[in-house]
Order: structure tokens, then C-alpha cells, then sequence
């Protein structure tokens, strides 16, 4: 699939089932525990995108200090930084994804699935 298309996609049908959502869980919890849950979310998220980008931010800095090309380390605190944002959009499906990226070793195995797509696909120099 075209990278167009994905993200044509994700904007089209995103907000669409986050709406859905909305609905279905405001319907079954009420209004104000809805909107509770998603500040809820938003805050724990922050928090916890916070440690981990701090302890990212270390890992960085000892790298480099090492001289270790932080390739893998830069890839996962970008992930973290794309939790962080899903976390403070609100919805629940944003919010799963988002909590999702904080867990490590999802987060490592995503980024070897994505390291060997992109070694498929293009010239990859390491």
C-alpha cells in the first residue's frame, strides 16, 4: 500500500471510529466518566511518556558518549515521542496505540519488523 493511501486512510477512518467509540462508551458509562477516562489517559500517558523519554534522552547521551552510533535508541525514542502525541489526542483508539508504543519489547519488535520491511524495500546502509 502507498504511503498516500495509509495515511489517507488513517485520517478518513480514525476520527470515524474514535467517533463510534465515543458514542458506544459515553452511552454505556455516561458522559462525564467518558470525558474522565480521556483526561484520565491523557495524564497517565504524560507521565509515563515523560520516564521513558528521560530515560531515552540518558541513553542517548551515553551513546554518544561512547562513541555507539544510537540509531536504535534515536528510532525508540521517536516512537516514544508518537506515543506521546496519540496519548494526548483524544479517543480511545489513539489511546491504546499510544499506551501500546510505552510497552518495550512491543516497541522493539516493531521497530525490528519495520527495520526489516524497509531492508526489503530499499537500500539500507548500516
Amino acid at each position: 500500500m502507498r504511503l498516500t493511501t495509509a495515511l489517507f486512510a488513517a485520517f478518513l477512518v480514525v476520527p470515524i471510529v474514535e467517533v463510534a467509540l465515543f458514542v458506544t462508551v459515553g452511552s454505556r458509562i455516561g458522559i462525564p466518566a467518558t470525558v474522565a477516562v480521556v483526561v484520565a489517559t491523557a495524564a497517565g500517558g504524560s507521565l509515563l511518556v515523560a520516564r521513558q523519554g528521560r530515560s531515552a534522552w540518558r541513553r542517548l547521551q551515553r551513546e554518544l558518549f561512547e562513541g555507539v552510533f544510537p540509531g536504535d535508541t534515536l528510532a525508540e525514542g521517536t516512537m516514544i515521542l508518537l506515543a506521546g502525541a496519540l496519548l494526548l489526542t483524544p479517543g480511545f483508539l489513539t489511546d491504546t496505540v499510544g499506551f501500546a508504543l510505552l510497552i518495550p519489547g512491543l516497541r522493539r519488535g516493531l521497530l525490528r519488523w519495520a527495520s526489516r520491511r524497509a531492508t526489503r524495500r530499499w537500500v539500507v546502509i548500516s
